[in-house]
């Protein structure tokens, strides 16, 4: 059965997903950023109230995947901090000036989380040579990519998604996201063991709790 990662961009959409006992939150502030790193206190609170895993997302501003030294310094700091109060894993990426993937500056971060899982996030759709990619992320040490195939939804990127898990094999996991959606995830669990979606309500940054329960009926 396939499972399902629910991106949270504030607490109370956090205790919705965990009241509803989904497989795991992704825990981010600023929807219309596209998800920056989270307040500490907020992780604190969730990890005081529930046992569901919580990856924190450690981006310290929207726009682009360059970091200068200065904005890295931040990324190892929040992720020290968000560390210490529990999280479950990490959710980053970095990339240079080429939108490459940068070794080096994502493998100072691997080596801070020591140990804790990372996942690379869709910073991965704005790599051309995602083939290439992938073994560089592998070999950086993330566990998993979270990513569209490259395109704007998980839908229009399928057959790019399916030939990425096939070359990833069991040494990484491909986490489908983008769109995600009750309506069409019956067709990407059947290809897909780790699913993603924000489950937002129009106009908002807060979960559909309609939409999460849909979408969880279709999983399970």
């Amino acid at each position: 059965m396939s499972k399902i990662e629910i991106a949270c961009f504030n607490e109370a959409s956090a205790l919705l997903a965990i009241q509803e006992n989904v497989d795991r939150i992704e825990l981010c502030e600023d929807y219309s950023l596209g998800g920056i790193t989270p307040n500490v206190e907020t992780l604190l609170k969730l990890k005081q109230k529930s046992d569901v895993p919580i990856y924190a997302m450690i981006r310290p501003r929207g726009g682009d995947f360059l970091y200068n030294e200065k904005e890295l310094e931040q990324m190892k700091s929040d992720l020290m901090m968000l560390k210490e109060v529990g999280a479950d894993g990490f959710v980053f990426g970095i990339l240079d000036e080429n939108n490459r993937f940068d070794f080096d500056k994502n493998l100072e971060m691997i080596s801070h989380a020591a140990g804790i899982p990372c996942t690379f996030h869709r910073a991965f759709d704005r790599i051309e040579n995602q083939e290439e990619a992938l073994e560089d992320i592998i070999k950086c040490g993330f566990k998993t990519i979270l990513t569209s195939g490259g395109a704007s939804s998980a839908m229009q990127g399928l057959d790019k998604l399916k030939e990425l898990k096939n070359l990833a094999g069991d040494r990484i996991t491909i986490l489908v996201g983008g769109g995600v959606r009750s309506t069409n995830i019956a067709e990407l669990k059947q290809n897909f063991d780790y699913l993603h979606s924000a489950c937002i309500s129009t106009d908002s940054e807060n979960i559909d709790v309609e939409e999460l329960r849909k979408l969880l009926q279709q999983l399970r």
